[in-house]
């Protein structure tokens, strides 16, 4: 239910990664199948009636959002916890909502496993809107996630950007500029530090097509941005927080 919460959508597979890693073979997917199927015969959470493409079967192949009971539950926990954080179950969600969204879950996924792998902390992860920030004007900086990492005594801020190429040239630009707005005003944000934006992009020639973007920007502009395929999200993060914490070893 935590999960599902945090990141509104998950894909059957990605709950099995992160929930159900320790156990081995065929029994990871079995248990998956009998505890989502559960989960789902009680409204604790609900499949989507799409499925993500593939050779995957059942409920690995499934996308799953909150659904009432689960909703109430955490409602339940949060007021015995004395915690207002927010509650979201999804409403019915177009194609191009499910694509960003599991894109969003797919990197959450991706740093816990390396986490657990390299021996950094992922101190927080949030989707949006929890990783919406206040600007400094009255708006909002709308990032499509924030994470803290940690290594030892450093910590790495980013806020995420995940590209699926569906936006034009001058309206990234634009996006962009909002960030170097935010810095050069002197805001702070999370930890009361400016995050660094990593921007996930689907291919090489948006790759790109976002590098030349940043290079037209004024300072700091290049050491804000960060451009990245999406399946080296994870290694990009984890290798600037390593460099971070050799320099400041060195330091």
């Amino acid at each position: 239910m935590e999960t599902i919460n945090r990141l509104r959508l998950a894909t059957g597979v990605q709950l099995e990664r992160l929930h159900f890693h320790e156990l081995n073979g065929k029994s990871r997917s079995v248990m998956r199948w009998r505890v989502l199927k559960r989960l789902v015969d009680w409204k604790v959470i609900a499949p989507l009636a799409r499925r993500i493409g593939g050779s995957l079967r059942g409920s690995a192949q499934l996308v799953y959002a909150l659904d009432v009971v689960g909703e109430r539950l955490l409602r339940l926990r949060r007021n015995l916890r004395k915690d207002q954080a927010r509650i979201r179950r999804a409403a019915v969600p177009s194609e191009r909502f499910v694509r960003h969204t599991l894109a969003v879950s797919e990197l959450y996924v991706s740093l816990s496993e390396a986490s657990c792998a390299n021996g950094f902390h992922l101190d927080e992860f949030q989707s949006e809107p929890a990783s919406w920030w206040p600007n400094g004007l009255g708006g909002w900086m709308k990032p499509d996630a924030y994470t803290a990492l940690s290594l030892q005594s450093f910590t790495d801020h980013w806020w995420i950007e995940v590209d699926l190429a569906t936006e034009a040239a001058p309206t990234l630009r634009g996006k962009f500029l909002s960030y170097l707005d935010f810095v050069n005003q002197g805001q702070l944000g999370p930890a009361d530090v400016v995050p660094r934006v990593l921007v996930t992009v689907p291919n090489e020639y948006r790759q790109d097509v976002m590098e030349r973007i940043v290079r037209s920007l004024p300072d700091p502009a290049e050491q804000l941005f960060s451009i990245t395929l999406h399946e080296a999200a994870t290694t990009a993060l984890t290798a600037a927080l390593y460099e971070s914490d050799d320099a400041g070893a060195t330091a």
